[in-house]
C-alpha cells in the first residue's frame, strides 16, 4: 500500500463532484485495500461538510456584491432548489436520498447545499448528509473492491 494513493484518494473524496464515489474508485484502482479505502474516503467525503453547512451562507453574501461571481450563487441556489420538490415531499428522507445517491449531481456537497439553501438546521441536516455518505461509500464499494473481485480474482 502506497500512502501517497491513499492521501490522493481522501483528496479526491473531499473534492465536489467527484467526492467519495471517485476517491474509493481511485484507492480500489490503486491497490488501496479496501478497509482503509472506505475509512479515509468517508473521513475525506464528510469533512466540508459541517464547514459548508456553517459558512456557506456568509460566502454566498460576500460573492453577492461582485456581478461575476452573483452569477455563479444565483446558479448555485437555482440548482439546489430544483432538488427542494423531493426534499419537501420526502422530508429529511429527501436530504438522505440526495446525499446518498453516487450518482452526478448528488452527494454531500449537494446535499449541504440544498440543506443551506432550503435552512434546514445544522443538527438534523448533518448527520443525515453523513448517514447518505455512509451509504454511498457502502454503494462504491461493492461496486468497485467486491465485484471487480469476483469477476477478476487477484493472483
Amino acid at each position: 500500500m502506497n500512502l501517497t494513493n491513499v492521501l490522493i484518494a481522501f483528496l479526491m473524496s473531499m473534492l465536489p463532484i467527484i467526492e467519495l464515489r471517485g476517491g474509493i474508485i481511485y484507492a480500489a484502482a490503486a491497490g488501496v485495500p479496501f478497509i482503509i479505502a472506505f475509512i479515509v474516503c468517508y473521513i475525506g467525503n464528510i469533512l466540508p461538510v459541517p464547514f459548508i453547512l456553517i459558512f456557506l451562507r456568509k460566502i454566498f453574501e460576500l460573492m453577492r456584491r461582485f456581478k461575476y461571481t452573483r452569477r455563479i450563487v444565483e446558479w448555485l441556489e437555482k440548482a439546489a432548489r430544483s432538488k427542494e420538490g423531493k426534499i419537501q415531499k420526502y422530508s429529511l428522507l429527501g436530504l438522505f436520498i440526495i446525499s446518498m445517491l453516487p450518482l452526478p449531481g448528488m452527494g454531500t456537497w449537494t446535499g449541504s447545499l440544498v440543506a443551506v439553501v432550503l435552512d434546514i438546521q445544522i443538527k438534523k441536516s448533518f448527520p443525515i448528509i453523513a448517514l447518505g455518505a455512509l451509504i454511498a461509500g457502502i454503494i462504491m464499494s461493492v461496486l468497485s473492491f467486491l465485484i471487480p473481485g469476483l469477476f477478476f480474482p487477484s493472483k
